[in-house]
């Protein structure tokens, strides 16, 4: 080159050397470009099924679902989310629900870490009020043949005492809450507003036809409906989804305690009644015949017995009183001469009571059971109608004891009546006077009276002084 000037082939060569450094961080920024067009679509999917190998569980509820229900149900609901079980199974077999209870628990199992199942069944169930809340809160609903749903009252009763718009507006919350659970997974939410305003029932047929289904599935038994969940779908809270696997699988029973066993038999209704009763008379029978207090202990224990099941249902305590008078005005007749009136009028005052016992506005379903009235009914009358006669054959009863008891007695003469002498009579020597002429020693008189700790007697054939 001369003077100086640069040949184009150097001048390409110098451009290239200072260009080369830039590459490296043009490649880094086309490779992060790359790298979220790859990421998005994948961001955006939902995310990816898992599978359900836990074992699978099953409880079951034929009473009334109580306080002591729910906890009993919470127990095996933890259970189940402890072992990452396939499913829970809720065989729902009873129809009476206190509805304060039973709208918790439908919360519980909506929110639950693991498919729930409601089953109602056998065939035949009327799960009431609790299968139109549980159903609707389950991952999947499942119904067998013949059996049906709701009531015919307002799913949901507010607190008496409140204003008209209180109450609209927590029968909408109600609404908005079943509607809610059936439309998240995929079931019909069209009775909903009905249901919980007014009251609707439906059987498995009905709920099935409805557009989409009110339930998933209809099975006849446990065994069909572990082969109808096979392969099914669960989105649980949150979002996550399982996959679950029951062909071939039996669901193993989670058991209530000692403990919950005994809270679930006191809280039947029907049971806290009649424990109730027993009570009242093992305490009336304490104060007729006094036993050490043996009869009043065990009243106590079984009046605490009754109070503790009455506890964890909606008692209309009027009605509770109510009992306890008519079991006072049945023991007062046995005093008074009333001639059975007031026994009459204590058996219907406990039959109405024990009829309007539970509160039916907050727990449908909830009643003393028909043939446990009655046979009280009978008990108590039967027992009264004998307590009656007894009072009223030893008012009628000659006296037998004391100085008026010797009256019409026989009497042996031991000094000679002429007329007044001694006689022999109940172990004891007595002054008497003869009311018709002499009698001899050794003879027998009839005693007619006593007068001053003397006796009149009469011979045997000597009529009786008019």
């Amino acid at each position: 080159m001369m003077g100086g000037t640069e040949s184009p082939s150097a001048a390409y060569v110098g451009h290239m050397r200072n260009f080369a450094p830039h590459w490296p961080v043009w490649r880094i920024v086309r490779a992060a470009i790359y790298l979220v067009f790859a990421i998005l679509p994948l961001l955006a999917a939902p995310p990816a099924q898992a599978q359900a190998d836990g074992p699978i569980y099953t409880v079951a509820v034929d009473g009334v679902i109580t306080r002591y229900t729910v906890g009993y149900l919470r127990r095996a609901l933890s259970e189940a989310e402890a072992a990452q079980a396939t499913a829970l199974i809720i065989r729902l077999g009873g129809e009476g629900a206190v509805l304060r209870d039973v709208r918790g628990l439908a919360a519980d199992i909506a929110a639950a870490q693991v498919p729930v199942v409601v089953y109602v069944a056998p065939s035949g169930t009327d799960s009431g009020a609790a299968g139109a809340w549980l159903l609707s809160a389950a991952h999947l609903a499942a119904m067998a043949p013949g059996t049906s749903f709701g009531v015919a009252t307002p799913l949901a009763e507010p607190v008496t005492g409140v204003s008209v718009q209180v109450r609209d507006l927590f029968l909408a919350e109600v609404t908005r809450q079943i509607a809610t659970w059936n439309r998240d997974r995929g079931r019909s939410d069209a009775w909903a507003a009905r249901a919980a305003s007014e009251g609707a029932i439906f059987t498995n047929e009905q709920a099935a036809a409805l557009n989409p289904p009110a339930v998933d599935i209809v099975a006849r038994d446990e065994q069909d409906l572990l082969v109808s969940l096979e392969g099914r779908a669960v989105t649980l809270e949150g979002g996550r989804q399982v996959i679950l696997h029951t062909l071939g699988r039996a669901a193993r029973p989670l058991e209530p305690s000692l403990w919950e066993q005994l809270l679930l038999l006191l809280s039947d209704p029907t049971i806290a009644f009649l424990l109730l009763v027993m009570a009242g008379v093992a305490i009336y029978a304490e104060f007729a015949t006094p036993t050490v207090g043996v009869l009043a202990g065990i009243g106590s224990v079984l009046l605490i017995s009754s109070l503790i099941g009455m506890l964890a249902l909606p008692v209309q305590w009027l009605s509770f009183f109510g009992i306890l008078i008519a079991f006072g005005l049945v023991a007062t007749d046995l005093f008074v001469p009333s001639h059975g009136a007031l026994t009459v009028v204590g058996l219907i005052v406990l039959v109405v009571s024990a009829i309007t016992l539970f509160d039916a506005a907050q727990a449908p379903g909830v009643v003393v059971a028909f043939w446990a009235i009655a046979l009280v009914a009978l008990v108590v009358a039967g027992f009264a109608a004998v307590g009656v006669y007894m009072v009223v054959r030893t008012r009628s009863r000659p006296v037998t004891t004391g100085q008026e008891g010797m009256i019409d007695r026989l009497a042996e003469v031991r000094h000679r009546l002429a007329p007044e002498g001694m006689v022999f009579v109940d172990g004891a020597l007595w002054r008497a006077v003869c009311e018709s002429g002499a009698a001899e020693v050794g003879e027998y008189v009839r005693v007619t009276g006593v007068y001053d700790l003397r006796l009149t007697v009469r011979r045997q054939d000597d009529p009786p002084a008019g």
